[in-house]
């Protein structure tokens, strides 16, 4: 799962796709394309986005559910968390402790 999750986010435009969803979940790939293109004057296709999304759903980083012929996007951070918490040491003690 980690290396998913590193190789989701090593490139650039999946992280600014991660970037919107972060701002509005919930989104279409006709919305993701449109913002990418407005705000951030990627020029990128829809295919090129779908593919995206794919790695980052493989990764975990993204959900998608269907409503109607509707394909909505949701940011999900749980991945980032279980990375974060793998190596985070455990606070024994504080750090005037430490001192002699």
């Amino acid at each position: 799962m980690a290396d998913d999750l590193f190789k989701a986010l090593a490139d650039p435009t999946r992280r600014t796709i991660l970037d919107e969803l972060t701002e509005k979940s919930g989104q279409t790939l006709f919305e993701i394309c449109s913002r990418l293109s407005m705000r951030h004057q990627l020029g990128i296709s829809r295919q090129a986005v779908s593919q995206h999304l794919a790695v980052l759903e493989a990764a975990g980083l993204v959900e998608t559910r269907r409503e109607g012929r509707y394909k909505f996007h949701d940011l999900n951070t749980d991945p980032l968390r279980q990375i974060a918490e793998r190596w985070l040491v455990p606070e024994t003690s504080t750090p005037e402790e430490n001192t002699p």
